[in-house]
């Protein structure tokens, strides 16, 4: 008989947290369904392949479902339509995350890859806040301008209503540097959002609250 792996929303005696949005304007026409409690599936088409990866990444490393399509103003170049992913996927993350009662909240992870090193801190703290540095600007990763990795990343945690600190370490190839941070992102979010279970009922703040 087959069996079926709980995911940490079961685990928790609670359903999937699952947030669906979209967003049409002048510029970009972005779809995006996040599921945190999810297995790592992806289902992720922008028209680029690097941003794809990027978040193809986020996705098998935290071990979320994520969906999600894009399209824009491309003769204009890539900023818009990254900014826009980044700015859809950080506020279905945060309409996912609900209230985030029994959660660890904060989260931390340095990722190798190759020469390349990552550090990415976070905290689920409910106030937007960023220190990004990637080495990547000036540079091109593969089919992206390097500032857009920043970019993104900043744009993400603003959205998202998380406090990120990300710090490229070590490397040579933009590639890995990217590709490290993005991981480092995943896992990082991964053990800030997984219950907690010695809090399970607790909201992790002397305040009462993370959304206010």
């Amino acid at each position: 008989m087959a069996r079926q792996r709980a995911t940490a929303g079961q685990l928790a005696g609670r359903e999937p947290r699952v947030a669906s949005l979209k967003r049409e304007t002048a510029e970009t026409n972005v779809s995006v369904t996040v599921n945190l409690d999810g297995e790592g599936v992806y289902d992720v088409s922008t028209g680029n392949g690097f941003l794809d990866h990027m978040v193809n990444q986020i996705a098998r490393h935290g071990l979320f479902d994520i969906t999600l399509h894009a399209k824009g103003d491309l003769e204009t170049g890539w900023h818009h339509l990254v900014e826009d992913v980044a700015i859809m996927l950080g506020r279905a993350f945060h309409e996912a995350l609900g209230e985030p009662i029994g959660i660890r909240r904060m989260g931390h992870a340095i990722v190798p890859l190759d020469e390349a090193l990552a550090m990415v801190v976070v905290d689920c703290s409910g106030r937007p806040y960023s220190v990004v540095e990637t080495t990547l600007d000036g540079t091109m990763v593969e089919t992206l301008p390097g500032d857009l990795v920043r970019h993104f990343l900043e744009s993400f945690a603003t959205e998202a209503r998380i406090n990120l600190h990300a710090k490229v370490l070590a490397g040579v190839s933009p590639h890995h540097k990217a590709e490290a941070l993005c991981k480092a992102l995943a896992r990082a979010l991964r053990d800030a959002v997984e219950p907690d279970p010695r809090a399970p009922g607790q909201v992790p703040s002397t305040k009462g609250t993370l959304n206010a």
